[in-house]
């Protein structure tokens, strides 16, 4: 069977309203043929830093009006953008992979549904996937949660909450705080599989594999520098009785029976009830 490729002339006027183009996260030779062709007819591009996309714009042999559009962007600045689509078409990026993925654009497209401004959505890179589909771990069912928090209980408890859900989880994260988040995965959810993708589709692209405190050790020793997206791989089934008994006779030591069953339950994602009559069994033993 043949492949339909739309093709349309870089002259021909481009409909108005917005366009998320997804742009490479690395290596410029990722950017699709259909966002190239976008950002070349359309009036204008919304983004994060004008310094970056413009050098992709310089690479692909294009000048447009460049707009800054990020999180710092008040309801004003987002309201005179959604205005200009009413007769302009207006391409939306990100520094670098799918628009919206961890960013605030998703205020800008309500605003232009409920404007009825047509929005038009161009797939392509996205970190997330890439590290996932590197990793080699189960991908039949994950979940991508952004960054960790940067403070130690906050980041405690997003993965205290997170912990329990039978399936792979994906984070962004940075060179500098990647061996706290480590050293915190070890600490509340123990020996699980984890994957680091690093300076993904770059000339130094890496994903190492391995648990908890292995890659702490590793990291200490080689510095990791760039972006990172850190991947949790789900509870080994074998292991989660063991892990939770364990989790019951740590938290019993510092609170009731009750208490401990309420906090291995936000842990683990198991049924409160069920935890609370194990704590009484192990406390009896």
């Amino acid at each position: 069977m043949g492949v339909f490729v739309e093709r349309t002339s870089q002259t021909e006027p481009l409909p108005a309203g917005l366009y998320i183009v997804a742009t490479p996260i690395g290596n410029l030779g990722d950017i699709t043929m259909r966002a190239a062709d976008i950002l070349a007819r359309c009036d204008g591009v919304a983004c994060e830093d004008t310094r970056v996309t413009g050098k992709l714009m310089k690479h692909l042999g294009l000048s447009k009006p460049l707009w800054r559009y990020d999180d710092h962007a008040g309801e004003k600045d987002r309201a005179r953008l959604v205005a200009s689509m009413h007769d302009r078409a207006v391409a939306l990026v990100s520094d670098a992979g799918t628009p919206l993925v961890s960013d605030p654009g998703y205020r800008l497209v309500n605003d232009c549904r409920e404007a009825g401004i047509a929005v038009t959505t161009l797939p392509g890179a996205c970190a997330a996937v890439a590290g996932l589909t590197l990793s080699g771990l189960p991908n039949d069912r994950f979940l991508f949660a952004g960054f960790l928090p940067s403070k130690y209980k906050a980041r405690k408890d997003v993965l205290e909450e997170l912990g329990g859900i039978d399936a792979t989880l994906v984070f962004y994260e940075t060179g500098p705080r990647l061996l706290k988040s480590l050293a915190a995965i070890s600490e509340v959810l123990g020996a699980r599989d984890i994957a680091v993708g690093r300076e993904l589709t770059k000339l130094h692209e890496e994903c190492r594999r391995g648990l908890p405190d292995g890659l702490v050790a590793y990291y200490e020793t080689h510095p990791p520098k760039g972006e990172i997206v850190l991947m949790i791989g789900p509870a080994d089934p074998d292991m989660v009785q063991h892990d939770v008994d364990a989790l019951l006779r740590n938290a019993m030591g510092q609170m009731k029976a009750s208490q401990a069953a309420a906090s291995v339950a936000r842990m683990t994602g198991s049924d409160r009830k069920a935890l609370y009559a194990r704590a009484l069994e192990l406390k009896n033993q």
